[in-house]
Formats: structure tokens, sequence, C-alpha cells
């Protein structure tokens, strides 16, 4: 799943001026871009953090870090509204990074154990409780037991699980499956 920013047919309103202006410190500017995008951003950072407290910390992180930091965008290296998009993902995940530090495991389980019936990838698994999902964990190899707590519990793309665990994406994929379908069986 891509973080670009959505599509929309002809736009008219100009992001690299606005952004521009941002960085000569008319606040306008950022007022118009907030008002155009805030919604959009939202839904990125929500992806990311899966929290929506947490995701409108990160869009008002964000904004303050695009006022600050708006004079570093060159026109030649992008377009504005991608920049814009690639500060608020930056600033979802670098939270995600900071809850991980602050979280004992058994919370990334109990975390686990709430968000299994939401995800797609998890929905055939059993309903348990965190007890029992952290000692079926306990009994998966290490390897496809960190997999899955980087998909589902860290939010983390199978590209970037791979970066993480210096290892192929497909290997990835077939860790996080094999892994589901020993916890489904652990837990029926």
């Amino acid at each position: 799943m891509s973080s670009s920013p959505p599509r929309r047919t002809a736009d008219p309103f100009d992001y690299e001026s606005a952004l521009e202006a941002c960085a000569r410190g008319e606040r306008f500017a950022l007022r118009a871009l907030y008002e155009r995008e805030a919604r959009w951003l939202l839904g990125v950072a929500l992806r990311i953090v899966r929290d929506r407290d947490m995701a409108h910390d990160v869009l008002q992180d964000a904004f303050l870090q695009v006022w600050q930091r708006a004079s570093s965008y060159q026109r030649a290296l992008g377009s504005a509204r991608g920049w814009i998009y690639t500060v608020v993902r930056h600033r979802a995940l670098d939270e995600v990074r900071r809850v991980r530090r602050e979280t004992p495991v058994g919370d990334e389980l109990e975390a686990l154990a709430d968000q299994h019936a939401a995800s797609n990838a998890v929905h055939e698994l059993p309903h348990a409780d965190a007890a029992s999902l952290s000692r079926c964990m306990e009994t998966l190899d290490e390897r496809k037991r960190d997999c899955i707590v980087y998909a589902f519990v860290e939010g983390y793309t199978h590209e970037q699980i791979a970066q993480q665990t210096a290892t192929p994406v497909g290997t990835v994929k077939s860790w996080i499956r094999r892994g589901l379908l020993s916890l489904k069986e652990c837990l029926s």
C-alpha cells in the first residue's frame, strides 16, 4: 500500500507556491495547505499509527515540521504535495518506533490480541485472550513471531520487515503466513 498523495483531477492549487510562502513565514499558506490536505494526511497517519488520537498528534507535529522546514523544499527534487506527504509519513513512522521502544513485549502481545479480529490477514484466527495468544506466540519460531509482531503490532509492510530482518520479501510473507496458520491451530 502506497502512502503517496491521492490523485485528484485538475487541481489548480499551487502547492509549490504555498510551501514557498510558508518558508517566507506567511501563515495563510500553511492554513491553506492544512485545509486542503488535512483529511487525506490524517488517513495516511492513521494507516501507520492505527490510533486516531495519535494520528491527530502526528498530523499536528507534521504540520509544525512543514512550517519549520519549508525552506528546505526544492522544486527540482519533486512536488511540494509529495514532500508534505513524506513529512507526515516519516513523522508517523517515527511515532510508531517511539511507542515500540516504550512498549513492553507483553503489551505488544495484548495489542496483537486486540487487533487480530480487525485485521484482514488474521481474521481466521479464533477469538483469544492475551494470555492464550501470548502462550501460542511463544510456540512460534522466533523469526515467524518477530515478523508477525512487526506486521500486526508495528504496522510494518512486508518490504519494511524484509529490510528490518535482512530477509527476502517472499520469505517474510511465508513466515507470516505459516506463523498465522500455527497460531490458528494453537488457538483452536
